[in-house]
């Protein structure tokens, strides 16, 4: 099993779970192995091709409803060109990307990586749509903490809407940049060492936070390449978006109390005890060493 661009981490079924909807204990500690290899992993068929479907509709209705509440599609500074279509504070757009930020899997491998504890930073989309082109090269963990960056901190789950190959736009990245410890790590020429993710609609794609990555050109006529970035940290990093302020009186209601504690809805944050953690609530397995 491989966590390259163009082979599966692992053939994990139609949601790589176990009856009862757990999470495959196999798939989970292949990714994790994989994470600490290669600083990603791919897991087909999290999502069957009608659950992509669906999927891919709501997100492009949640992006007309972002619209129509008067936020930017497309973000100056942050993609050359409105052909990449930017969707932000999914949770609170439509329930289905709350199911998503909480799915057993992704709880499983992030729990894994990086403690039981962890919390959402984010959960965003881009839409690469034809003509789009790539933003600038960065890592995740390097946008939210400083250097030196000596062990995982952070993860994206990055949930495959669409097919995602070189020529439709997929994420570039750079293999073993994983070890980087600081921006001088990086090669002269970073975009010519990086390589192209490709999976298939309905997979996950886990990219450690160090990995030094750029979003790809579209260059099809008329192919979209869609994709949903759930960003997750251990506690004591700020998150990138205040679900708090973001987040309406009825979405929170309906909230779980560990999703809860996740996106900080609740008074009490980072603290060395959590009543959520006393319960039974949470499972995940003990973070991976460094």
């Amino acid at each position: 099993m491989t966590g390259t661009r163009s082979e599966p981490m692992s053939d994990a079924g139609t949601d790589a779970t176990a009856g009862g909807g757990a999470p495959d204990a196999r798939v989970v500690a292949d990714v994790l192995d994989a994470l600490g290899r290669d600083g990603v992993a791919i897991v087909p068929g999290v999502l069957d091709p009608a659950g992509a479907a669906a999927a891919l509709e709501r997100l492009w209705a949640a992006s007309a409803e972002s619209q129509r509440r008067g936020i930017p599609a497309h973000i100056v500074g942050l993609d050359p060109n409105p052909a990449n279509v930017r969707v932000f504070d999914l949770i609170e757009l439509d329930p289905l990307f709350g199911d998503l930020i909480a799915h057993p899997l992704a709880d499983a491998i992030v729990g894994g990586l990086l403690g039981a504890d962890y919390i959402v930073s984010n959960f965003t989309a881009n839409i690469a749509r034809p003509g789009s082109a790539s933003m600038v090269v960065h890592s995740d963990l390097a946008a939210v903490a400083p250097e030196p960056w000596l062990a995982p901190q952070t993860v994206n789950v990055i949930w495959c809407l669409t097919d995602v190959r070189a020529d439709n736009g997929a994420t570039r990245y750079i293999p073993g940049s994983h070890r980087y410890t600081t921006a001088a790590d990086l090669p002269a020429d970073p975009l010519a060492a990086m390589v192209p993710f490709e999976a298939a609609a309905g997979s996950i794609i886990v990219m450690e936070g160090r990995v030094w990555h750029t979003s790809g050109s579209n260059v099809t006529a008329d192919e979209d390449r869609a994709l949903l970035f759930a960003y997750y940290t251990r506690p004591f990093l700020r998150p990138q978006w205040n679900f708090t302020a973001s987040l309406s009186e009825a979405r929170k209601a309906a909230m779980p109390p560990v999703l809860r504690y996740r996106l900080g809805l609740d008074v009490t944050l980072n603290m060395a005890f959590n009543d959520v953690f006393a319960s039974d609530q949470v499972s995940s397995p003990a973070p991976s060493p460094a």
